[in-house]
């Protein structure tokens, strides 16, 4: 006997306008751009006003009949050599910065055969920090990946191309920590009993290098404490991350996404370029789908599919641009003593979630929004994601930002004796005496992130 029976159930379905929009929000100022030009290039109903630009190039000479030329003095080639001169002048070639992720998606190119690993190694090049290290865990990149690109991307095709990104140069590209791009460098040389024992050091002692206990260090891997000194001094001579910092100013080479404007006590957010309200419906085109004809009922279903897509690209941008100034006037708002003068101790604790919640918004908006996008500042260049850090609770019972430790810990090591580095529990103590109550395993784990070695190394580089 067959027996009916009612399930209720609840399904959240994404509509493939909204995943196109949730990708919209990943973009920066400048993605965004290329993405209009390439919709403006696909969608002959989507125009963009240009007038500003129009009204530049307008600004010519008047007309000037024969008459005004019989009786003009100066000589043809004068005139040519006038305005080569100006020509010249205005277009004066410039420095190009130089870019190592353009120069390692041209060399990695050459290794691979599908667009499909180009499009992973694109991401993952975009997605290594400053100093070629990588921050992100391998199945986070995988998940994002697979949702950019529309496919399912697999863990093996991204470790695979990885593999390959750790030998083009600069060597080392894509290592996980500085432990890591020590132990890529030591694997890379020639066999040894010296660099042996280093990558036993690296892989076995590293905490115990930490701590400095030497004699642990020694019995463990079996060699003296003469023969182990040798081997953390060579293991100082080794780079500590794949990209050696530029010395030009990296506010000189960055595209902001929003300028922070100070006007006494009150902070002014807006975008660094506007494009929502110079993109239209082209009426010329629009028009067409109005006009009675045989060609026009054949080609009706193409006009209203592209009269469709317009109609959303231009409300979709307008809802880019709308959730950027929330986002980022809430921030601004949260961080108003800090946005005021730039100093760093003035940053609160503030995680995706606090922004997320005063703004009733999705987290995953508020992380898409706030990745890879840059404020310009009366201090400087700001970097969106370093605002957000975790609290610590210090001695009168307030929440400081975790950036505010951080820069306490790089202060101490900026100014110790190099002949006599702090340990980490030295560190951990250093800060007990300004109020903050920090561990010495999460000592150790700020100054990873800051990229700063261990004591033992950085008395072998003093």
């Amino acid at each position: 006997m067959q027996r009916l029976s009612a399930i209720h159930t609840q399904q959240h379905t994404v509509l493939p306008q909204q995943i196109q929009l949730l990708k919209l929000y990943h973009l920066t100022t400048l993605e965004l751009d290329q993405r209009i030009k390439d919709e403006l290039s696909d969608n002959p109903l989507l125009g963009e006003d240009d007038s500003e630009e129009n009204e530049e190039s307008s600004n010519v000479a008047d007309y000037r009949d024969d008459e005004e030329f019989k009786h003009d003095e100066v000589p043809d080639y004068s005139i040519d050599y006038s305005n080569y001169k100006a020509i010249n002048n205005s277009q004066r070639q410039f420095k190009e910065p130089v870019d190592f992720r353009k120069n390692l998606k041209d060399q990695i190119g050459i290794h691979l055969m599908s667009k499909k690993e180009n499009a992973i190694a694109d991401f993952l090049i975009d997605s290594v920090n400053d100093q070629g290290l990588l921050d992100y865990d391998i199945s986070t990149l995988v998940d994002d990946l697979s949702f950019q690109l529309d496919v399912i991307v697999e863990q093996t095709e991204v470790e695979s191309i990885l593999a390959k990104l750790l030998h083009i140069e600069p060597c080392g590209i894509g290592c996980r920590s500085i432990r890591e791009f020590l132990l890529f460098q030591l694997r890379s040389m020639e066999p040894s009993d010296m660099v042996t024992n280093g990558i036993l050091v690296l892989v076995d002692c590293f905490e115990e290098l930490s701590q400095r206990k030497l004699k642990k260090i020694a019995s463990r891997i079996n060699i003296s404490e003469e023969e182990l000194m040798l081997v953390i001094k060579m293991i100082g001579t080794l780079k500590r991350k794949p990209v050696i910092e530029m010395n030009e100013n990296v506010a000189d080479h960055v595209v902001y996404d929003f300028v922070v404007k100070q006007e006494g006590e009150l902070l002014v957010v807006s975008l660094a370029r506007q494009r929502a309200p110079f993109l239209f419906i082209n009426k010329t085109f629009n028009d067409l789908l109005k006009k009675p004809g045989k060609a026009n009922k054949e080609s009706s279903l193409y006009w209203k599919e592209k009269l469709s897509s317009a109609l959303w690209f231009v409300s979709a941008v307008q809802q880019w641009e709308t959730t950027m100034l929330r986002i980022m006037n809430e921030i601004v708002s949260f961080q108003h003593a800090y946005f005021l003068e730039g100093d760093i101790t003035q940053l609160k604790p503030m995680i995706l979630k606090t922004i997320a919640e005063k703004l009733d918004m999705d987290l995953s908006t508020v992380s898409r929004i706030t990745c890879n996008k840059y404020a310009h500042t009366e201090f400087g260049a700001v970097l969106l994601k370093d605002l957000f850090t975790v609290g610590i609770v210090g001695d009168q019972g307030k929440e400081v930002s975790s950036r505010v430790i951080q820069k306490v810990i790089k202060n101490a090591v900026d100014s110790e004796n190099k002949a006599t580095p702090f340990t980490d529990h030295q560190l951990a103590a250093l800060l007990v005496g300004k109020g903050f109550f920090i561990a010495r395993r999460t000592v150790s784990k700020y100054r990873e992130v800051m990229r700063i070695p261990v004591a033992q190394q950085r008395l072998a580089w003093g």
